[in-house]
């Protein structure tokens, strides 16, 4: 059965693995959570606009899952966990899950670095064995990518060392998620939309070099409004004058406090 309980489209967009019936699980006990996970899926494009442009702390890849499920009722979830021996309390920390409801932990994983993959498996272990999840589900890059990040001229900005499906399946395989039923989607050539011009491109990325020739400390909030759009799918004019009219205001503000200049910084980094 498995994978003939998703929809075909699903499964000729996506790569796609499970793990201990996880799809069974999903769809059996949690079928709204599943119908939310295809509906998102099915909305997904790759734009070249976002894998064109240079990211922030949160690339619009990942802006734009985190709002759709949000949009559903799904919602960032830490969990306080300890264990209690003889009286005494060990802490047990978990990370945080990107996308959490009813029992099923939601990863999205673009293009962080592969050892985050530890870091999810590891969490969905432990919480399974608290019975706090009872499905995991990560959305990560497909290798067959690769070739398509080659003919863009971008491959280098991810390399081999970010999260890629041939960096999880071993994880997963070598019993990193425990007990915890895993399943996980791949994103493919199928998803990409060549949605901009190469001149669209060049302008919107020199808006994105005006940003980052700002203080450190006054870059976070452009940066917000370009990721913003593109995960929205905006044209290139607006996203260039929308951001713009942003690096304009950003300019005239006063420089905010040492807080917002530390996660200016961070907004820098590719996530």
């Amino acid at each position: 059965m498995g994978l003939d309980l998703l929809p075909e489209d699903i499964r000729n967009k996506y790569e796609i693995h499970e793990w201990k019936h996880a799809l069974a699980v999903l769809k059996g006990d949690f079928p709204q959570e599943f119908d939310e996970i295809i509906g998102v899926l099915r909305q997904f494009q790759l734009r070249k606009s976002h894998v064109g442009i240079p990211g922030g702390n949160i690339t619009p890849i990942s802006q734009f899952f985190n709002r759709s499920f949000a949009a559903v009722g799904w919602r960032e979830k830490s969990f306080d966990t300890k264990i209690v021996v003889d009286a005494h309390e060990l802490v047990s920390p978990t990370h945080l899950v990107d996308c959490f409801k009813n029992r099923v932990a939601l990863e999205i994983e673009w293009s962080n670095k592969d050892p985050f993959f530890d870091r999810d498996l590891n969490n969905f272990r432990l919480l399974f064995e608290l019975r706090a999840v009872s499905v995991g589900v990560i959305i990560t890059k497909s290798n067959r990518l690769i070739q398509t990040l080659r003919a863009l001229g971008i491959f280098s900005k991810y390399g081999m060392t970010t999260t890629w499906m041939s960096k999880l399946l071993p994880r997963i395989e070598g019993g990193g998620g425990g007990g915890c039923p895993v399943v996980v989607f791949g994103i493919t050539p199928d998803n990409y939309v060549d949605d901009i011009t190469d001149a669209d491109l060049r302008d919107v990325n020199e808006v994105v070099k005006a940003i980052k020739r700002l203080p450190k400390a006054k870059r976070a909030a452009p940066r917000r409004v370009v990721t913003q759009l593109l995960a929205d799918g905006a044209p290139a004019a607006q996203i260039i004058r929308d951001a713009q009219a942003a690096i304009e205001i950003a300019r005239q503000a006063p420089a905010p406090p040492v807080a917002a200049e530390d996660a200016a910084d961070e907004e820098d980094d590719e996530g």
